[in-house]
């Protein structure tokens, strides 16, 4: 084989990408990883400060499918999987400057301040409802037609700002949340689908999903270099920019410009890109104009997170995984996480780390911000929700201008063109968040269904 010949070439060292290479690595396959940025993990990385181990990207993931476990098992002792503390199934949601729990189960959901007495009615007659019938329907619609508006804007509408930092009245469901929307379609109901789903029968491998939690021991930042150095080095190729793909015989070419400036050339008969939908036009210039504009007119949520810690913590006791705040509340967060609360190490034992967001689909204008203005909110929303006025110890700042993709009405569109861009070029597998799903289980599920085909 021709030293500049691979196998399969994978755009991307996010997680996705690691993951894929990891799997191919076991599988015996020649590969290699071009990444435009100097390290590896994409917006996955971990900070240690002044007492405080914070993350700059992913706070934490969900164990909501199997193939995370397994992965966390194949990697062994490279790094340690750490489940969150009980308090990370608490939840809170601010109503009138107050916050409550949101509810877990159909009698918390009748007995909480944050619903009206005719949707707490609305919920109990939600078993007896009929389905809905367009494919199309967007979240908040469907929210309303079976729960009710109160349910919606206290309970859905901070869920998608804390998941999403989205608008439910424009993602579709059966994009942005198909387990969800396969409910009301399989069981007719919300409630009653989640009774079957409990009851069902699972496997050993359906088991490993237990729905905790999770992060690493000593920070994220601790499964990509598991995940790199499972790898290896001489497989990554860090700090490659201007990177075009163009079809070939039978393979593809990759060209782009390495780390000291000079043009490197590599050729494979599989190509896999994991970048933002936003990148692939320069990246993929052969693809045809009407394909590429469905798939890269995915919509991003601009976020700033804000990493906040304190040596002494004298606020509201953070006895939960967090805290989310409605749009109907007109504050300037989305939410803030108490990562401190439920994993140990990330702050002083007397102390405490918050991440705090802002930003999102509906306010788009706060990354233009300075840091001046976002510190003056960040710490306005603490002292009045969690009433600690104490100046901080930490506080960092970071902007993610294509932070999250929204599976809005474009997404059906989307999906059908990158399935007939796959079809007309043989070898050019499109992945990444632009489908499959946004967390990391969905990231890790998708690299290990792609890196099967390829060695099965």
């Amino acid at each position: 084989m021709d030293i500049n010949s691979r196998e399969i070439i994978i755009l991307g060292a996010g997680l996705t990408g690691l993951t894929m290479g990891f799997y191919l690595k076991k599988a015996g396959k020649d590969f290699v990883i071009i990444e435009k940025d100097d390290r590896t993990g994409g917006v996955i990385n971990t900070l240690e400060e002044n007492g405080f181990v914070y993350e700059q990207g992913p706070n934490t993931g969900v164990l909501s499918t199997p193939e995370i476990v397994q992965l966390f098992e194949d990697l062994g002792d490279r790094c340690m999987l750490e489940t969150a503390g009980p308090g990370a199934g608490k939840r809170y949601i601010l109503k009138d400057g107050k916050w409550h729990a949101l509810p877990s189960g159909p009698v918390s959901a009748v007995t909480t301040p944050l619903f009206t007495i005719k949707d707490k009615f609305r919920i109990l007659g939600e078993p007896f409802r009929k389905p809905g019938n367009d494919p199309d329907e967007t979240l908040s619609s469907m929210v309303l037609r079976r729960l009710g508006k109160s349910f919606l804007e206290y309970a859905v509408d901070p869920f998608v700002s804390g998941i999403y930092a989205g608008d439910p009245a424009r993602l579709i469901p059966r994009f942005a949340l198909p387990k969800l929307y396969a409910l009301e379609q399989n069981y007719g109901s919300f409630i009653r689908g989640a009774i079957a789903k409990s009851r069902e029968p699972k496997t050993e491998t359906m088991k490993k999903a237990t729905k905790e939690v999770f992060s690493v021991r000593g920070g994220l930042k601790n499964l990509v270099a598991a995940l790199t150095g499972a790898i290896g080095r001489e497989n990554i190729l860090t700090s490659c920019r201007d990177t075009v793909v163009t079809p070939g015989s039978g393979s593809y070419s990759v060209t782009f410009t390495d780390r000291s400036g000079q043009s490197q050339q590599l050729t494979a008969p599989v190509v896999i890109s994991t970048i933002g939908a936003y990148g692939l036009p320069d990246v993929f210039p052969f693809i045809p104009a009407d394909l590429m504009r469905k798939v890269s007119i995915l919509n991003y949520a601009a976020i700033v997170q804000v990493a906040v810690g304190y040596h002494s913590w004298q606020g509201k006791k953070l006895d939960a995984f967090g805290g989310l705040v409605p749009s109907r509340e007109k504050r300037d967060i989305l939410g803030i996480l108490f990562p401190s609360a439920i994993f140990e190490g990330r702050a002083p034992e007397k102390g405490a780390l918050l991440s705090v967001f802002l930003g999102g689909i509906k306010n788009p204008g706060f990354i233009d911000k300075s840091n001046e203005e976002i510190t003056d909110i960040v710490l306005k929303e603490i002292q009045s929700t969690l009433y600690c006025k104490n100046q901080p110890d930490l506080l960092k700042i970071n902007r993610y201008l294509h932070a999250i993709p929204q599976y809005d009405i474009t997404s059906g569109d989307r999906l059908e063109s990158i399935k007939t861009i796959q079809e007309k070029f043989p070898g050019l597998i499109l992945a990444g968040n632009l489908r499959d799903g946004i967390g990391m289980a969905d990231r890790i599920k998708q690299a290990v269904t792609i890196s099967g085909l390829l060695t099965s």
